[in-house]
């Protein structure tokens, strides 16, 4: 677990070394590309052997799908309590983004033309689900379903005898999920983009997954559609004085459980005082729970902490960060002004009682965010995300004649005699019908 102070001899250059430990090493990326090379020449077989080489599981092709009889009994055997969190958590996440469906509309542009646009749900889209992950199915199932996509696929490992959760299958049903596969990582990306005598492709592949997922569908982007590369979890907590160490230390630790070992874990502080506190509950708490072990590499690994002597020295760290996971533990004053400069976290989490798991689990937006600074440029998973867009344009004779000088005007200046012939050509036509 690292120190840095912002006020160090060469504090940039050591904060963007430490976060391009994130970076995809060539060996993974080979490795990704041989497995997808499989499933694309030998389709089933490339998968049942990848399958067996490295996960030691045997499933033949007849096996590799999930019946909806599988998912209606998992939601029957499911205890009262979990089967309620689910439900729960698929009214919270539907609630939220019915606010951001995407409306059709037309208008009149300065011409006259008729203009606007048509949103249509994407046909089929796939969905990865890492191992367990009941509520990742949530977050992206439930808003494949409010778009009211026709063809929902989704895609989980499984273990040794082919058994998948029933926290996972439960949430398949209840999600809208259509079509199911225990068929998991590079396998499983493989199969949405190319397609098998048993799995039909889909347009556009969606969820998270460790390392060798992510590189898979940064591989068949263009093949497919997908939505984000997110990776390994990460969080950064910016925390003052008045922040509890105790809720500090424990958020940090959820994160790092994850158990992948590439995690991301930020701490920036306003003071070493607080600083010691946070990492002194650290070393307490991880002695309660279960992943302790996969918990300390992470920490080992990819945990940062630094010390900064401003508020505005915390937001330039975060912001050059765009962490995935934001949580402000700060004095109530000052988060309105943090929440207004910090414009790159997937997910800001406000204030001491708003634990980041809320928004993992039921809080309702989708925790599938953009991980290793792509914050920058990539927002978190959105119900827009599963459509398509079409843009409308209508003109008549009238407004074709006012948008003609421009129009050819533009087909001078960039070469396109042909661009203009195509305007000049319908008004030559009515000038000759009206002689």
């Amino acid at each position: 677990m690292a120190d840095l102070a912002y006020r160090s001899r060469g504090f940039q250059e050591k904060l963007a070394g430490f976060c391009e430990t994130a970076v995809v090493p060539q060996s993974i990326v080979d490795a990704v590309a041989r497995i997808l090379a499989d499933v694309r020449v030998k389709g089933d077989r490339g998968i049942s052997s990848t399958l067996k080489r490295i996960d030691g599981i045997s499933l033949k092709p007849s096996g590799f799908g999930i019946s909806e009889e599988e998912m209606s009994a998992a939601v029957k055997r499911l205890a009262k309590g979990d089967l309620k969190a689910i439900k729960e958590s698929i009214a919270s996440v539907t609630e939220f983004h019915r606010h951001a469906l995407p409306s059709s509309w037309t208008a009149k542009n300065r011409h006259g033309a008729t203009i606007g646009e048509r949103f249509y749900p994407i046909d089929r889209v796939g969905l990865y689900i890492p191992t367990d992950l009941a509520s990742t199915v949530i977050m992206t199932g439930s808003l494949a379903k409010l778009a009211k996509v026709p063809e929902i696929v989704a895609f989980t490992p499984c273990g040794k005898g082919g058994s998948v959760s029933d926290g996972v299958l439960a949430a398949m049903k209840l999600s809208g999920v259509t079509e199911a596969y225990r068929v998991g990582g590079v396998c499983a990306v493989g199969a949405m983009a190319y397609g098998t005598d048993t799995i039909r492709g889909v347009s556009k592949v969606f969820g998270p997954g460790n390392a060798f997922t992510v590189e898979a569908k940064r591989q068949v982007y263009g093949k497919i559609g997908v939505d984000l590369l997110p990776g390994p979890s990460e969080l950064l907590v910016i925390a003052d004085e008045t922040a509890n160490p105790r809720f500090v230390a424990a958020d940090l630790l959820a994160q790092a459980e994850h158990g992948s070992g590439r995690e991301k874990i930020f701490l920036v502080s306003l003071s070493r005082e607080i600083t010691k506190a946070i990492r002194a509950e650290i070393r307490e708490q991880v002695k309660m729970l279960s992943r302790k072990a996969l918990i300390k590499t992470a920490l080992k690994e990819g945990f940062l902490s630094v010390i900064v002597d401003t508020y505005e020295q915390a937001i330039e760290v975060a912001n050059y960060v765009a962490p995935e996971h934001m949580e402000l533990e700060v004095d109530p004053s000052q988060l309105g002004r943090l929440v207004k400069s910090i414009t790159t976290a997937g997910a800001i989490m406000q204030g001491g009682w708003s634990a980041t798991a809320l928004g993992d689990f039921v809080a309702g937006p989708s925790h599938e965010l953009p991980t290793g600074r792509s914050g920058r440029y990539f927002s978190g998973l959105q119900v827009s995300d599963f459509f398509r867009r079409s843009s409308l344009i209508r003109y008549s004779e009238k407004a074709l004649r006012k948008a003609a000088p421009a129009a050819e005007a533009f087909a001078r200046m960039e070469g396109l005699d042909g661009h203009g012939r195509s305007v000049s050509i319908r008004l030559e036509e009515r000038s000759s019908e009206s002689r």
